[in-house]
């Protein structure tokens, strides 16, 4: 999240037609705070990150043959945000990234992460 004049702005990518934040899968020995870190790096190099709501986080239901995301807060500075190439894809993981307000989140985001958004909605206003 980055603060602005205006309100919070969301970091969301697309990768072909689905916008999502990013994420990935746990590493070995990897905690999941530390993978959220890793693939928020490797998806859109952006390493400052200020997790001022402590290690929190919010999971969706299952999805797509029963995956669980799990979702963090954390703050930046950083406004432009790069899309690193992946040696494994040897192309970038998106096609895209902006950052939006939350209703902009609601309408690009699929309905799986609607509990997400109100989740961080109601963890700013705390």
């Amino acid at each position: 999240m980055r603060r602005e004049d205006s309100g919070w702005r969301l970091l969301v990518l697309r990768a072909y037609r689905n916008w999502d934040f990013p994420k990935g899968t746990l590493e070995p020995g990897e905690s999941p705070l530390d993978a959220a870190r890793r693939e928020t790096a490797e998806e859109a190099a952006l390493s400052d990150l200020a997790f001022r709501w402590g290690e929190g986080y919010c999971e969706t239901a299952p999805y797509r043959q029963g995956k669980v995301a799990r979702y963090y807060l954390a703050e930046t500075a950083q406004t432009a945000i790069t899309l690193p190439v992946s040696p494994e894809l040897g192309r970038p993981e998106h096609d895209e990234w902006r950052w939006v307000s939350f209703d902009e989140a609601e309408r690009l985001l699929p309905p799986r992460l609607r509990p997400i958004l109100a989740w961080a909605r109601k963890q700013l206003e705390a």
